[in-house]
């Protein structure tokens, strides 16, 4: 499938401001079931400095610089990118054999054990804290034996079930513990519910933001700039011999290797390497905080409104992309 996507991001000062500085997480990254073809980012007023580089998590980033008088900000991503339908889960062997607690076990800590790179991602984060509410909703749908995968599933469908996907009903920093309370938030908030859950089962989980391509109803109109950006779960299992129960072999299953499977608890959808090929990965941390489309600061105590628009679609549908505007 071929997606293009618009991101245009808008502040607009009350007061001119004349210094600033901004970092942006607006470039897709390649995966197996992605490719970017194109990418550019616009800013405008055009910034005295700017640099692309690769972040901790290997996803690009864009810094900018601004030194002129100006009282808006207009930030525009605009991509071409191919996706792929990802392959199911495998629940067969050899991932059958690593139940949740196997891969629990193969993260604790023992002295000397060879360093996984995924287990940066089984520590509290500011959007995913400890907290014992996660492991109290998970408990009931997570099994004793259960496969890891099979138990993530588990838990993307009692989130999807129990909590009721609704606008506005959170603000961007509302904690991950106060929406699983009232039982109700946005995508944001399902997917640092299911990274605390499966944290506090001992289990590595990354925070994916990204795109999801929507249709219109019926009848309706695309509406452009309309749509907006998306987040989701992966969850690491790593791979161990088929049969492996020998405890001392079971220290080595890192040698095997391992992969990230994605779970989007907003959709009940899953897959090997995304949830489906109408999405879009822009970047992967251990939470919203590490990969916020955009932040910065500037050199003043003006107020700002902000405004953003997002369009996903494919090319031959976006005739009218040049006069996108801020919804």
């Amino acid at each position: 499938m071929l997606l293009r996507i618009v991101h245009r991001t808008r502040y607009r000062y009350h007061a001119a401001i004349d210094l600033a500085q901004h970092m942006v997480h607006l470039r897709p990254v390649d995966t197996p079931t992605q490719q970017v073809l194109q990418h550019e980012l616009r800013i405008d007023p055009e910034p005295a400095a700017r640099s692309n580089t690769t972040d901790v998590f290997g996803n690009q980033r864009t810094f900018f610089s601004l030194q002129s008088h100006h009282a808006v900000l207009t930030v525009e991503a605009d991509s071409l990118v191919s996706t792929h339908a990802p392959e199911p889960l495998p629940l067969g062997p050899p991932w059958r054999g690593m139940s949740w607690e196997r891969v629990r076990e193969h993260f604790r800590y023992r002295a000397l054990a060879p360093f996984d790179p995924a287990s940066e991602f089984l520590f509290p984060s500011p959007y995913a804290p400890r907290d014992d509410h996660f492991a109290d909703f998970a408990r009931p749908v997570v099994k004793p034996g259960l496969p890891a995968l099979e138990a993530a599933r588990a838990l993307m469908e009692h989130i999807h079930t129990e909590l009721t996907y609704e606008t506005d009903s959170t603000e961007v920093n509302t904690p991950a513990v106060e929406a699983l309370e009232q039982r109700k938030g946005v995508c944001q908030d399902f997917a640092h519910i299911m990274i605390g859950c499966l944290r506090s089962l001992g289990l590595p989980a990354r925070y994916v933001s990204g795109y999801l391509l929507t249709r219109p109803p019926p009848g309706r109109p695309r509406l452009i700039g309309a749509d907006a950006s998306h987040a989701w779960v992966s969850v690491y299992v790593p791979l161990a011999a088929e049969g492996n129960d020998n405890e001392n072999e079971k220290e080595n299953d890192s040698a095997a290797g391992g992969a990230w499977f994605d779970f989007d608890p907003t959709n009940n959808r899953c897959g090997w390497g995304s949830p489906g090929e109408d999405y879009v990965t822009l970047a992967t941390g251990r939470d919203f905080g590490d990969i916020s489309p955009m932040r910065g600061v500037i050199q003043s105590g003006a107020r700002h409104t902000l405004s953003v628009a997002v369009t996903v679609a494919p090319p031959d549908e976006l005739a009218e992309l040049a006069s996108i505007t801020p919804a």
